[in-house]
């Protein structure tokens, strides 16, 4: 079956693996024959986010690396994903479609059509995300069980 693109690429941080994740990684590989996916190490979310990850980037790692849409995992220890495009030489770079018009992916997108490329935007998962079932998880520890709801 021939597929859109060869090499795709996406990344993120994957921590409290959902739906929404799986989603995003079956519809890219549905359109490239190899897929990389970068988890983004632990040092890399606590200087953009703040926060550490609740589960540690090797056990994130292994978990994305056990999904059949994946062919490969890498380490994402920076944001920059024009320098990800020049060093793993990707087709497309997969992105949920809440990022559509940021200033950030639409420089990828330009600088990745000049160069052969492109950004591909996917559905994104409405009503989940890890930060909603960490918000989650922290009231249900706290003690705050009545105020849960998702």
């Amino acid at each position: 079956m021939d597929k859109k693109y060869k090499v795709g690429f996406t990344a993120g941080v994957y921590d409290l693996f959902h739906n929404g994740h799986l989603n995003l990684l079956k519809s890219a590989k549905e359109q490239c024959e190899f897929l990389i996916v970068a988890v983004s190490t632990d040092e890399l979310v606590m200087r953009y986010k703040n926060k550490t990850p609740i589960i540690p980037f090797e056990e994130r790692k292994a978990i994305v690396e056990s999904i059949k849409y994946v062919d490969k995992v890498v380490p994402q220890i920076d944001r920059d994903k024009i320098a990800a495009y020049e060093v793993y030489n990707f087709d497309v770079m997969f992105v949920g479609d809440d990022w559509k018009g940021s200033d950030v992916f639409e420089k990828v997108d330009t600088y990745m059509r000049e160069h052969g490329g492109c950004v591909e935007y996917l559905p994104y998962t409405q009503n989940v995300s890890s930060t909603i079932l960490r918000d989650v998880l922290n009231k249900i520890y706290s003690g705050e069980k009545e105020n849960v709801h998702i």
